[in-house]
């Protein structure tokens, strides 16, 4: 049985506590938070200290706190000889990220980061796709992420710099970085990027452009937008044979449903009829299996003592490295 304490128990930490408690080899002991859940099982034991729950005899630690004490709520996790599950971003600055990599390359412990879109049965389909090699090599991506912010957004914790270190990149706008690498594969040399306040009266930014391209002449272009206005998922991908579309991912919300892939292929037909139309594929999924997918497979790890292989440290490091250029390049 795995004994696993939870930080930071907002809306993530108590919908990772739903899916924890499906696994059946685990078990939460613990929970931290800076105020006390009205209804918690008389079985759990409250902290209101993050150094109180890592001193208990604990297997593993999903963190779910604010950005700025991701990367130091880590490090002493793992220090303690616990397995660490992090949401993300990995950190705040890539500064931080380093010292995070220095302390697991030594300590003996897993540590997986939770870029939970990757888990999404549009995105696995959509993987398998790719890597069967049948639409060639990739040419181009274009991803769109774009919400509605409400009323009170400017408000929320993310849209303070100081918690947050960023505003809708960093927020949403990583898990677009994230996919775009995880199916391209490619190394970004050169980005042009703008980074802008377009309507919110905050210290962060609410859109961000970015122009990205790899030596081997791979393009890929991102807008991360909170003030879509209406919600909008969508990866465009195309390749030597066809293309690929994600439109829609399924959510808690349901806002940015329907789920769907298109896979399309090149016409070779009569030029005058078909060039332009090809015969597509389109896959609806109608259930997220996400939450649980991800969470099975740190459990499943920690039992059969086998490597991570989504949402790895160097996968958040790349992923965080090419937020952080994207701001720097604005500047």
């Amino acid at each position: 049985m795995i004994r696993i304490g939870i930080a930071g128990y907002g809306k993530i930490g108590k919908i990772r506590h739903k899916f924890i408690n499906q696994f059946p080899d685990a078990k939460i002991t613990c929970i931290y938070d800076v105020e006390a859940p009205e209804e918690i099982d008389p079985e759990i034991v409250f902290f209101d200290s993050f150094e109180s729950l890592i001193k208990q005899n604990i297997d593993a630690i999903f963190i779910c706190a604010y950005n700025k004490f991701l990367a130091n709520y880590t490090r002493a996790a793992l220090e303690k000889g616990i397995h660490v599950f992090c949401e993300k971003p990995p950190a705040m600055h890539i500064s931080e990220m380093d010292q995070v990599l220095e302390t697991y390359a030594t300590c003996g412990k897993l540590l997986k980061y939770g870029f939970n879109h990757r888990y999404h049965y549009s995105i696995i389909e959509a993987k398998k796709v790719i890597d069967s090699g049948i639409l060639g090599k990739p040419l181009w991506m274009r991803g769109v992420y774009g919400k509605a912010g409400s009323i009170d957004y400017d408000k929320e914790w993310r849209n303070y710099k100081k918690i947050s270190g960023g505003g809708i990149l960093i927020d949403q706008g990583i898990h677009m970085v994230d996919l775009i690498r995880y199916f391209s594969g490619m190394k970004f040399e050169h980005i042009h990027s703008h980074v802008a306040t377009c309507f919110w009266d905050i210290d962060v930014e609410d859109n961000a452009f970015a122009l990205m391209k790899s030596e081997s002449n791979f393009i890929a272009t991102l807008h991360s937008s909170a003030n879509q206005w209406r919600h909008k998922f969508l990866l465009e991908m195309c390749f030597e044979e066809g293309y690929i579309n994600l439109d829609g991912i399924l959510s808690e919300t349901k806002s940015y449903a329907p789920e769907k892939l298109i896979v399309g292929k090149r016409s070779h037909e009569n030029i005058d009829h078909a060039m332009g139309k090809p015969n597509e594929t389109i896959s609806y999924f109608d259930n997220d299996d996400s939450w649980k997918l991800e969470i099975n497979e740190f459990l499943s790890a920690i039992i059969s003592d086998t490597k991570i292989l989504q949402g790895t440290p160097q996968d958040a490091y790349e992923t965080l490295s090419l937020v952080t250029r994207i701001y720097e390049n604005s500047k």
